[in-house]
């Protein structure tokens, strides 16, 4: 880690590393392109990853091949899929792809093994780490209990009038199928709440999505 500004950045973004300076020589820094898959389902955990800048989407898949979207990890988050591998010596239970170029550092496996021998960075660890699970429970609680349409409603509001994406997109992002993505949002334009174009939904009725989005299923 000898670049200085990068070294300053990362230090903001995850200070309890202040504590443990004779870990920074061993860090990796790797800058990814866009749609860069950085690791794969039940393959062993590299590292615990740190973002400096950019943003991993981290998801899963079905044997049927469906996939979902677990979280997402932006600078100064965690990945929980990979620490957990971390912690529990198993293997990735899901996969992760970069969403823009994005820049990050790495702490080899036996590091952070190391580096938890340090209160103050455990602790911090083990916060993010709680932070990130109820986060999963979340999207747990969304997919098993709340109705298909209300979290695509939901997925649809918060991006301005105009939201460029495709059925697939908001199908993987709702782990879903893309044919009930393009039913329910065919539905919605019959509806008069948006307007359909090719990779570009647009939001007509802003109001109406959000009582569909409140609602849950009973």
């Amino acid at each position: 880690m000898a670049d200085t500004p990068i070294a300053e950045k990362l230090l903001a973004l995850y200070p309890a590393l202040g504590g443990l300076p004779a870990l920074w020589p061993k860090l990796q820094t790797l800058a990814v392109p866009a749609d860069t898959p950085l690791f794969q389902e039940n393959q062993a955990c590299q590292g615990f990853p740190m973002v400096i800048q950019g943003e991993v989407r981290v998801s899963r898949s079905g044997a049927n091949g469906r996939e979902l979207e677990l979280y997402r990890v932006s600078p100064g988050e965690m990945c929980l899929v990979s620490s957990a591998s971390l912690f529990a010596h198993q293997p990735l239970s899901a996969h992760a792809v970069t969403t823009g170029p994005t820049t990050l550092t790495l702490l080899a496996p036996a590091d952070f093994e190391a580096a938890l021998a340090d209160a103050v960075f455990r602790s911090y660890v083990l916060g993010l780490f709680a932070a990130r699970m109820a986060d999963l429970t979340a999207l747990i609680d969304a997919v098993a209990f709340q109705r298909l349409d209300s979290r695509l409603a939901a997925a649809l509001l918060g991006h301005g009038q105009q939201v460029r994406v495709t059925h697939q997109a908001l199908a993987d992002e709702l782990g879903t199928v893309r044919e009930m993505v393009t039913r329910l949002l065919h539905r919605f334009e019959r509806d008069g709440l948006v307007e359909l174009a090719r990779e570009c939904i647009t939001v007509r009725d802003s109001s109406g999505l959000r009582t569909l989005a409140a609602l849950v299923a009973r």
